[in-house]
């Protein structure tokens, strides 16, 4: 380690034990990057890296980074943290740069990602070229490049297990920083907020959109499930009937709601979720009271033309007020002037969204359970998250926060929580 005017084509390192490999291709980290991908065999107790004559750079110091691939073949323990440094020059370069990646839609992170140094200043290079250096992000969403040279460098963090790491695929989560970093002996920390600019399932959901396929002999009737919590309705959120399939516009004068003497009720709006796979009535619903809801059976279809084949009837009753609690949550420290918007969470479900336009929110009923809450800093005032661009004129994406206490709420209380939201 740390041997200086090295001019070889085969690194070989030998251990005092019998050793194997795990998938060193994807585990091993050469930097800088070679320009092709170098033969790794393991025999016995020796690991050898092999790469044509000519590929190391001069005066250039390389670290070798094995992450989790070297084993001991008796017990399988990994040889945690193992680097081999050297240098074809006079001298070893011993910079570093640190930071962290955060997921801007949710403020968490995603150790399945790997941030990237590029000499090649230009937004294409991101694209066409591979990076000089790269290094792991870790389950902190910490990441830190040793053995860096001098220099300047555009930083960039991408999906790991791209193609060359490459940024081709927007449907891959992305983060840049909008000015290069300069390398030095004191180089500050950064901090990279990941985004993806199109979500993988939403392409995958067009792409079945656009060409149904027509099973042989399929069940042509039209099934659904009524999404009611513990068979009772909800009386804060709007009825909900899910779908396995695409539908068409439904024929909404076929969809009628009647209180239980058979009273057809005005005043209730159905529509399309933006998936067109739930069909949501709004409605005042009223506290423990049963409602009937009629459906004819052409009234709803499918993309592939299946109808319920009967007229259905569902019978439900909604919850009590008492089934709710109140909330109240005061901010004690917050800069409005940043549009923020308070988001309540509920594992990776985002149950409602709210801008503030005060220090204080409140609601007189809520549905128990517990929230994590976040803030949305939300730049253009359209009341969601937006993701970064880019190409084609560069932004970055919103920032969301996650903040340091959970709410919980109980039934039939009154729930209050104080919140000081760290600086965004």
């Amino acid at each position: 380690d740390s041997a200086l005017n090295v001019n070889t084509h085969e690194v070989n390192l030998v251990f005092d034990e019998y050793v194997t490999l795990d998938n060193p291709v994807s585990n091993l980290i050469i930097s800088p990057s070679l320009k092709n991908t170098p033969q790794i065999t393991s025999k016995l107790r020796n690991v050898t890296i092999s790469f044509p004559k000519d590929t190391l750079l001069p005066n250039t110091t390389y670290a070798f980074d094995f992450g989790n691939s070297v084993k001991d073949v008796n017990e399988g323990n990994i040889a945690r943290d193992l680097r081999y440094v050297f240098s074809t020059g006079s001298h070893i370069d011993n910079n570093n740069y640190g930071g962290k990646v955060v997921l801007a839609e949710s403020g968490k992170v995603d150790s399945n990602m790997i941030v990237m140094l590029h000499r090649n200043l230009d937004d294409s290079a991101v694209a066409k070229e591979k990076p000089e250096y790269y290094t792991r992000v870790n389950g902190n969403g910490q990441f830190i490049f040793h053995n860096l040279p001098e220099g300047v460098f555009a930083v960039y963090a991408l999906t790991k297990g791209t193609y060359n790491n490459l940024y081709t695929d927007t449907s891959k989560t992305f983060a840049f920083l909008d000015n290069p970093v300069r390398i030095g002996a004191t180089t500050p920390s950064d901090t990279l907020y990941a985004y993806q600019t199109v979500k993988r399932d939403a392409a995958q959901q067009q792409v079945a959109a656009a060409s149904p396929v027509k099973l042989p002999n399929a069940d042509k009737r039209l099934r659904y499930t009524v999404e009611f919590d513990n068979g009772f309705q909800d009386i804060l959120t709007n009825m909900s009937l899910s779908f396995p399939r695409r539908l068409n516009a439904p024929d909404t004068a076929g969809i009628v709601l009647y209180d239980t003497a058979f009273r057809k009720l005005n005043g209730y709006r159905i529509r399309l979720d933006s998936a067109r796979t739930r069909i949501l009535i709004a409605y005042p619903w009223k506290e423990n009271t049963p409602y009937r809801l009629i459906i004819a059976k052409e009234a709803v279809s499918d993309t592939l033309g299946n109808t319920l084949g009967k007229t259905d009837t569902v019978k439900f009753t909604t919850r009590r007020e008492a089934d709710y609690g109140s909330i109240r949550i005061r901010f004690a420290n917050i800069d409005l002037q940043k549009n923020p918007v308070l988001q309540l969470v509920q594992g990776d479900k985002l149950v409602e969204s709210v801008p503030l336009t005060g220090p204080e929110f409140s609601r007189k009923l809520y549905k128990p359970g517990t929230y994590d809450l976040r803030i949305l800093y939300d730049t253009n005032r359209n009341g969601v998250w937006d993701p970064g661009r880019f190409f084609r004129g560069k932004h970055q994406p919103e920032i969301v926060q996650n903040l340091p206490r959970q709410l919980i709420v109980k039934a039939n209380w009154d729930n209050e929580v104080t919140i000081n939201p760290p600086a965004p």
